[in-house]
This record gives C-alpha cells, structure tokens and sequence, in this order.
C-alpha cells in the first residue's frame, strides 16, 4: 500500500497537522511509502518547518513529487523527503524569505538573523538527506556562490535536469505511476489522503481574516460586558470566539501553554474588573494588555520573520480598532432600533397617570384641598377631607395649620403647595 498526500496552494499552519496525520495513518497500516505530490510557490516558513521535522522522523519511506514546482517552503519540504522525484519542466529553489508588505507593495528582503536561520535549516536538511548542502543554502541566500552552478548575487532554482545532474533529485517522472514504477510499487494500492472536517476546521480558523475576525467578535464582546453589569450574551460570545481563536491555533502547535496562560491571566483580571471593581480601571487595563500579549505571542512561530511578527501585531491592534469602533456604532444605534427596545430599559420613565407610576387609590387627592396638620419640612402629615395623609411640600416648609393644595401624584408621593394659613379650632 503506498499513500499519496497532495501538498498544493499556499503551505500553511493547518497543512502541518494534517501531513502528520496521515504520516502516522501510513505508518500504522504498515504502507511502503509515503509520496507527497508537491505543486506550490511556497508559504509560511513555520509551517515548513514543522513538516520537515515530521519528515525527517518519519519510520516509512518518504518520497516527494515535484509535479511541477517546488519553490519557497515548498522545496524545504521536497528536501525533507528521502526520495526526490521531479517531473518533466519542473522547478525547485528560490526559497529567499522575504517580507510582505502591504497588498500590491514589492517584497523586502528579510535580516540576516532570519536569512541566516532559514539558510541553516535547508543546509542541516539537505545534509541530513545526504543532498548538495552547499546547494541548498544557495535557494535560500544570494550570497552563496556555487562554482559553475550559481554565480554570488542570485538565488538558486534548479530544472528538472539540472536537479538530477547535481544530485538533487533523484530520478524523474511525469506522472504519479511513473513514480510508483521507478520504487518498484507498480502493483501497489494507491490510497490518496484528503483533511478531516477537523483539520480543514483548523485551516479555516487560522486564515488572517477569519483569525483577525474571531479577535474582533471577542474584544467587542468583553467592552460590552464591561459596560453592562453581571455576564450575559456578550461576553459568553466575546469568550466563545477567543477560545476558537486559541483552539485553532493550538492545534498548528503556535499557542503554548504560555500564550494560553497569559490570556487566562488577561480574562481573570476583567472578571474581576467585571465583578469586583465596576466600571474600568487599572485591573482592566492590565488585563486587555495580558490578553492581547496572548494571542499575539500564538500568532507567530519558530523561523518567523521580523516582518512576520510585525503584521501579527498590526493584525492585533486593526482587529482591536474594528472592535472598538463596532463597540461605539452599537451602544449609539443598537438603543434605537425596534427589536433592541425591548431589550433596553428606557431612561426616561415619565410620571403621572399617564405612566401608570401612582396607585389608583392616591389619584383621587389630585386638586384637593386641606390643611397642615403637622410641619411639612418637607415631609408631613395633612387633613384632607377629613383624613389623615402623608404628603411632602413642593420646596418649601410649610407650617401646621396652613391650608394647602395636592399639586401632584408622582408615583407614593402626594405633592402639595401653600394656598393660605387659617386657624383651626381644637
């Protein structure tokens, strides 16, 4: 049994778990090799990384088939492999990392630091294959000269022919059975592997927009809840959408137990904030800073560049400013439309009959008159139709034995006035 694992389009976090996968799928039924059918410009560098690690502690035969290029990450993994096989016009090298800039801007060269590494991980691969080192690290730096090969100043990307004179590749072959025929596994069953629901899930939720979304959607829910007293839906999606977040980037093996122990860090201090000391202070603002530290730490990984690190935080600080200005669209018009009316207590009660705010029972005094029967200072007590009724003046003290009149009934409050002062016979 012989499986095949297609490796095309842009190499990226989710690809790494998947190519583990079906490493270890093939390992256990026992199969005789594993081909990765490789057509890609490259991608993440981290991503490489991690499938070369996988390949180089693989138990099973790997072969890799550069139908039709391999260029960037993709020739670190096509090197990763045991077996190098190269179609007809096929392409391997030029795998100088570079820096992106914004859409539509021309790439930048990367600093020694990072060039360095990326060039030393093609050299100790190609090494370990027992491969041309000197001609792996040229992919990488244009620095490195190859004698009647590669001249200083250009990268390295070998044709097919070229890869099999210098010993590169291995053999060649324009199709997958030609592939099989030259190991010797004509007879064998083909079994080609596709991702899970699971592993295309991962893919999904650590895709920049979707990622930088999910960061929006949890920032919004938390500086809602910290406006609004208890826990409620805002903050159970606000925290829904961080634990995808984190969930999808654990399993590309980015998010550690540190960056999730410092977001938990984050998320306790604003439970407090929420809780303990309403309102935002100091434990909140440590909080976010905690947060924010977390998911920008499980952004980025092992080889990443300078340029790398600096789009996770600007990806950080654009979703945080999505967030805050959804933040301020929502508490201004969420109030007025109709279905949130009955969501939100409105401020402005009103008073009177019209509101319902005064017992029926204390209605019937509106526009009476009576007497003071003890000071109003300004609660008190007044005869009304010869009964005794709990009143309060309108503002002003009003003696014992004045005669008043009821104003108004705002809610249990009977609110009276002056009208004149008369002596009343004990």
């Amino acid at each position: 049994m012989v499986y095949v694992l297609p490796i095309e389009g842009v190499i990226d976090l989710g690809l790494a778990p998947f190519v583990a996968r079906v490493l270890d799928e093939a390992t256990q039924a026992g199969a005789a090799a594993l081909i990765l059918d490789i057509d890609t410009f490259g991608g993440r560098v981290d991503a490489a990384v991690q499938i070369r690690d996988t390949l180089l502690d693989a138990n099973i035969r790997t072969v890799a088939f550069v139908n039709k290029r391999a260029i960037s990450a993709g020739a670190l993994i096509a090197l990763s492999a045991e077996t190098i096989a190269m179609a007809n016009g096929g392409t391997i090298g030029a795998a100088a990392p570079v820096q992106v800039g914004m859409p539509g801007a021309q790439a930048l060269p990367v600093q020694e630091k990072t060039a360095s590494y990326v060039r030393k991980e093609f050299g100790a691969t190609a090494e370990a294959r027992k491969r041309p080192q000197n001609l792996a690290e040229a992919m990488v730096d244009a620095d490195v000269e190859v004698a009647g090969i590669i001249e200083k100043g250009k990268l390295l990307t070998l044709t097919t022919e070229e890869a099999l004179k210098h010993r590169v590749a291995d053999f060649r072959a324009d199709k997958l059975d030609g592939v099989l025929k030259q190991l010797g596994l004509a007879e064998a069953q083909v079994r080609t592997a596709s991702p899970h629901w699971a592993e295309e899930l991962v893919r999904f939720l650590t895709h920049p927009v979707v990622s930088s979304l999910l960061i929006s959607v949890g920032m919004l829910g938390i500086m809602v809840e910290l406006r609004t007293p208890g826990f409620g839906v805002a903050g159970g999606l606000g925290i829904g959408s961080l634990a995808l977040f984190f969930y999808g980037h654990w399993l590309v093996q980015l998010a550690g137990w540190e960056e999730l122990l410092l977001a938990a860090v984050g998320l306790v201090l604003l439970a407090i904030e929420i809780f303990v000391t309403p309102g935002f202070g100091v434990v909140g603002a440590l909080g976010i800073a905690a947060l924010l530290g977390g998911l920008a730490l499980s952004m980025v990984g092992a080889g990443d560049t300078a340029a790398t690190i600096v789009a996770a935080g600007s990806r950080i600080v654009i979703s945080l400013v999505v967030a805050l200005l959804a933040g301020l669209v929502l508490l201004r018009f969420f109030p007025r439309l109709p279905f949130a009316r009955r969501l939100v207590l409105d401020a402005n009660l009103g008073t009177g009959p019209a509101h319902g705010s005064a017992p029926e029972s204390d209605q019937r005094w509106l526009g009476r008159q009576g007497i003071a029967a003890s000071m109003l200072r300004p609660a008190g007590i007044a005869e009304i139709d010869n009964q005794r009724v709990d009143v309060v003046a309108d503002g002003v003290l009003i003696d014992a034995g004045e005669r008043i009149e009821v104003m108004r009934v705002d809610g249990n409050r009977i609110v009276v006035r002056r009208i004149g002062h008369i002596n009343k016979e004990k």
